[in-house]
């Protein structure tokens, strides 16, 4: 299955235009960046008073939440003061669990967002086996749900984003293809096909997950599934990690999985999911796509390079050992950090310097039969963008282990350089410039060493059932000592238990000021009031025995 054209050159995937409003987003138009509102719909004047400075930042599509009929009359209210104030950029509704919700924005905005897994589902964790034609039956119902939306969408000339989320798939998805990329994939496809029955195209698709990894292997399967479908089937894509977080752990995360998609050519709009002021995820999307929107250089002359992994599934590749000074590296041992000095709070774990370390040029390498097993690296002037020569040394390094190096001292860039490779499942040790802490960061986003706590944390939105930035800032200060637990604090239940399904604790907003607190999958606690809460999860921690007590500084 192909998903872009070249992994060794970036070059972008070319889509079909879906105009939204008077915005193009696919075809020759540049990457499209866009955040979204975190104020209460209703309050009309506080959703203008948020938008303006956002749109004046740069941001070209705008999304608010719409969860009820109310909120979704109230679109117009909003749409027509930011046109009074000449503000003309486009609106999206952001629909879950209320068909009828869908139907009322409509009328009002440019794009309607739905989720595939509650557009017409109720997620239930039901187990249940569904034969040919019960599954059939689900997807007749499915399409009855689904086709008035988009006949007026096609009526109205309104774009559609037709927007899977990880923790969010139907029962019907989960039993009959799992908790899989394959399942996300499929959640969409269910829909796009009602769409083309229709010859509704205003078509923009995502995949998105809180794991950098699963996120980039499901758009990867997804571009496959859709160029095996038919040419015509192009269709534009939106990028972005789902509850990054905040700080430099949200942007860390958000590089990876956005920058890595891309690295392959992939990606028409993107928005950063952070737990801040959407204002503050605007000039890091544009910093993301800003090299993006450039043409790429001109691609090396390679001759009989067949690419080795398999981008669907992640799996580390497997090399030899090489020991420098006591540190074990390649044949599954953790991804090892190296530096030139210990800088930053953590130690570095071997130094640039030792003689054990390669530099190679990919395009000419070395011939390494009879040759002692060394720790490669990618010498400089190659004349090679990072990602395609470490893609390039490992295929013509077969079993060596590989540093990765990143020079740039920019966060996003080294973010995406060194935790797209990762994903990859390319490197044995990691050098970055910068605090050492940096390389450690990259390495727990990137799902390949934890050594404080895990966190997934939505941005806040007009759903959100309490203040996000204070409590998870609150449950941070008072849990990031635990090295290996992941704790998932959610806004409200539209992604909880889906998306936390693999953090070992949840923090969830319920009601206004009410919260429930989740072991795994199963909510444990539930109407506990706001001011207790953050209280009673570290009693919680402490009961299944995760706690210790944090150093003495």
């Amino acid at each position: 299955m192909n998903y872009c054209t070249n992994p060794f050159h970036r070059q972008r995937r070319l889509t079909r235009e879906v105009k939204v409003g008077h915005v193009g987003v696919g075809g020759n138009n540049p990457i499209r960046v866009q955040t979204m509102l975190i104020s209460d719909t209703m309050n009309t004047d506080a959703c203008v008073k948020e938008a303006i400075p956002i749109i004046e930042a740069g941001c070209e599509i705008l999304r608010i939440t719409a969860p009820s009929i109310n909120d979704a009359k109230n679109l117009k209210n909003i749409v027509s003061a930011l046109r009074n104030h000449g503000f003309k950029t486009p609106i999206v509704a952001d629909i879950h669990f209320v068909p009828i919700a869908a139907m009322e924005a409509a009328e009002w905005v440019e794009k309607v967002r739905i989720n595939p897994g509650n557009y017409a589902d109720r997620k239930k964790f039901a187990t249940r086996e569904y034969s040919d034609d019960q599954y059939a039956d689900e997807l007749e119902r499915l399409e009855k749900a689904f086709t008035p939306l988009v006949l007026k969408c096609k009526q109205l000339g309104r774009a559609m984003r037709i927007g899977t989320n990880h923790g969010s798939l139907s029962d019907r998805i989960m039993n009959r293809y799992g908790d899989t990329p394959l399942g996300m994939v499929e959640s969409a496809l269910e829909f796009v096909r009602i769409c083309r029955q229709h010859n509704y195209h205003e078509i923009i698709l995502s995949m998105k997950s809180s794991s950098v990894k699963v996120m980039i292997e499901t758009y990867r399967l997804l571009v496959a599934r859709l160029n095996a479908e038919g040419a015509d089937w192009n269709y534009p894509l939106h990028l972005g990690v789902t509850e990054a977080g905040g700080g430099e752990d949200g942007r860390i995360k958000s590089a990876i999985g956005i920058g890595a998609l891309l690295e392959d050519g992939l990606g028409d709009t993107v928005r950063v999911s952070l737990t801040e002021d959407s204002l503050h995820e605007v000039p890091v999307c544009r910093e993301l796509v800003s090299k993006y929107n450039l043409p790429a250089g001109k691609a090396p002359a390679l001759l009989s390079v067949i690419e080795t992994r398999d981008p669907f599934n992640y799996q580390r590749r497997v090399t030899q050992i090489v020991n420098i000074n006591g540190v074990v590296i390649g044949d599954g041992n953790p991804v090892r950090v190296c530096a030139t000095q210990g800088t930053g709070d953590l130690a570095a774990e071997f130094s640039l310097k030792a003689p054990e370390i390669l530099e190679v040029n990919p395009l000419v390498p070395p011939d390494f039969h009879g040759m002692p097993a060394r720790l490669l690296t990618v010498s400089a002037g190659t004349g090679l963008e990072m990602i395609p020569a470490y893609r390039l040394l490992a295929v013509r390094a077969p079993n060596w282990p590989i540093l990765l190096r990143d020079e740039s001292g920019n966060l996003l860039t080294t973010s995406t350089n060194i935790g797209a490779l990762l994903c990859d499942g390319i490197g044995d040790a990691v050098q970055v410039a910068g605090p050492v802490t940096l390389a450690y960061n990259i390495l727990q986003a990137a799902g390949c060493r934890s050594f404080k706590a895990d966190y997934v944390a939505c941005p806040s939105c007009g759903r959100t059932l309490f203040d996000l930035q204070t409590v998870t800032a609150q449950i941070k200060a008072r849990t990031a000592h635990l090295k290996g637990v992941k704790i998932a604090i959610m806004g409200c239940i539209v992604n909880g238990p889906g998306e936390m399904a693999d953090a070992h604790f949840g923090y969830v907003g319920t009601a206004p000021g009410k919260i429930s607190l989740w072991v795994g999958k199963m909510q444990v606690k539930q109407h506990i009031p706001e001011e207790q809460a953050v209280d009673e999860l570290i009693a919680l921690i402490k009961e299944h025995g995760r706690w210790i007590e944090p150093p003495v500084k």
